[in-house]
């Protein structure tokens, strides 16, 4: 099979993803500037996931950039990890409405491990597909990045009910390992 719809199908639930994270937004009532302010935490959680959004589509292009070709099991791996980015937005929704209570920041950190873990089924799929010889897992290596994402998603979630803001710095400091764009598949096609 042909990777290209499967690219395209993707970048389409990831656009609509980041559309419905936006429209989240509730327009205040009042002209006063002030208003704004009870927005911050629905803006702030909004921003986090729409780095998190971001930092998934551009690691699923550059692992579609050295694949070439796509099997029944790929897509299904696929899907699955859409799946888990469909719930970003909810998540996201709640949590800053709430201002980053514990229960809505420990389901945060929930759905961001499963997108991790159905991140790595695609990767690991792709990978045992083309060969551990091939370009894409010459390019993931030991994939470090990926192993300290899940445990700090994993350590984010069980403190986050004693301290959420920890577990929220956790998440962020993850945000921050992965947005610096991921170049290993990069500098081997280059």
């Amino acid at each position: 099979m042909h990777k290209g719809r499967l690219e395209a199908f993707s970048d389409g639930v990831i656009a609509i993803i980041i559309t419905i994270m936006v429209l989240e937004f509730k327009v205040p009532h009042s002209t006063d500037l002030s208003s704004l302010l009870e927005l911050f935490p629905i803006f702030l959680s909004y921003v986090l996931s729409f780095v998190y959004v971001g930092i998934y589509w551009n690691n699923h292009h550059h692992l579609l950039q050295v694949t070439t070709k796509i099997h029944g099991g790929i897509l299904w791996a696929n899907l699955h990890l859409l799946f888990w980015l469909s719930l970003i937005p909810f998540s996201t929704a709640w949590m800053g409405e709430n201002h980053f209570a514990d229960g809505p920041v420990a389901v945060y950190g929930v759905i961001l491990f499963m997108c991790a873990i159905a991140y790595t089924i695609l990767q690991n799929s792709l990978i045992k597909h083309h060969g551990h010889d091939s370009t894409l897992a010459k390019a993931i290596g030991s994939d470090t990045k990926g192993k300290i994402s899940l445990v700090c998603y994993v350590v984010g979630g069980l403190i986050s009910h004693y301290a959420p803001l920890v577990s929220l710095a956790l998440y962020v400091f993850v945000a921050l390992l992965w947005l610096v764009p991921d170049r290993r598949i990069e500098h081997l096609v280059n």
